[in-house]
């Protein structure tokens, strides 16, 4: 099996309902996603998949939809909050966990056709949590 990954990087802002913790808070991060692409072959080109490609499918809808946004759960009283006062939000049907982002992540890597075996969701240099099947 080939696999290889590209690093796509990218800030928000979340928080999580309900947490006891700091993460109840509205906060941000410099995300940091690695999207692993398996195969058992190669291309004619002798890639799994060529780098640009995954930069250029999944990095611009990475750059478009979660980008300096602020991802909340739909339950959270700040979505209307932040959207009455103009801010990008974006909404979860569930907390905005770095595993609830990775899932989402894959699901939107397959959707557009990448074979993507894992996602893994770095939110800081040592706390990270990674989806795949």
């Amino acid at each position: 099996m080939y696999n290889v990954t590209r690093e796509i990087h990218f800030n928000y802002g979340h928080r999580l309902l309900h947490h006891a913790g700091k993460c109840g808070h509205l906060h941000g991060h410099n995300g940091r996603i690695q999207v692993e692409i398996s195969s058992q072959k190669l291309d004619q080109q002798n890639m799994v998949v060529d780098f640009a490609q995954i930069k250029e499918t999944l990095g611009a809808w990475i750059d478009e939809e979660l980008d300096h946004k602020t991802l909340l759960w739909d339950q959270d009283p700040l979505v209307e909050v932040l959207r009455g006062a103009g801010e990008p939000v974006v909404v979860m049907k569930e907390n905005p966990t770095a595993e609830a982002l990775a899932r989402w992540i894959y699901e939107e890597a397959r959707a557009r056709r990448l074979a993507v075996s894992r996602v893994t969701v770095w939110e800081s240099d040592d706390a990270f949590a990674s989806y795949h099947t």
